[in-house]
């Protein structure tokens, strides 16, 4: 499974660098932060990324104006990274205009078979960090 996804992610990630223009790392980040704000702690975790970084690529995105820090309502010494309505519209550009099709390896399963490849992934996801 894993060399499947391996084989096929370099279309999709060069898709996502043509909408949004900015590298993949970055993209990344604003697709993770979407739901909810995140710590850099949180980012760097859940994006693999040691902490200079994920500074880097935060400061990258806030300068865009994709981004923006703001105080944790529970930890004065930590900020809350979230997307700005630019980042959310960027993001939101990305769910309409990259497509997430099954690779051609999955052709031949059906579209319930595919529905249920999804939910698995996305619960794995949803449990990466």
């Amino acid at each position: 499974m894993v060399a499947l996804v391996w084989e096929t992610r370099g279309e999709w990630r060069r898709k996502v660098i043509d909408v949004t223009g900015l590298p993949f790392s970055r993209a990344r980040i604003l697709w993770r932060l979407l739901d909810e704000p995140k710590t850099l702690t949180q980012i760097a975790y859940i994006t693999s990324s040691d902490a200079p970084a994920t500074t880097v690529a935060i400061n990258d995105l806030e300068n865009r104006g994709l981004v923006e820090r703001n105080p944790h309502p529970d930890n004065r010494r930590t900020k809350l990274v979230s997307l700005t309505s630019a980042g959310k519209e960027l993001v939101e550009l990305l769910q309409r205009t990259v497509r997430d099709d099954a690779p051609p390896a999955f052709q031949h399963l059906s579209k319930t078979d595919l529905a249920h490849l999804r939910r698995i992934l996305a619960r794995v996801s949803s449990h990466e960090g």
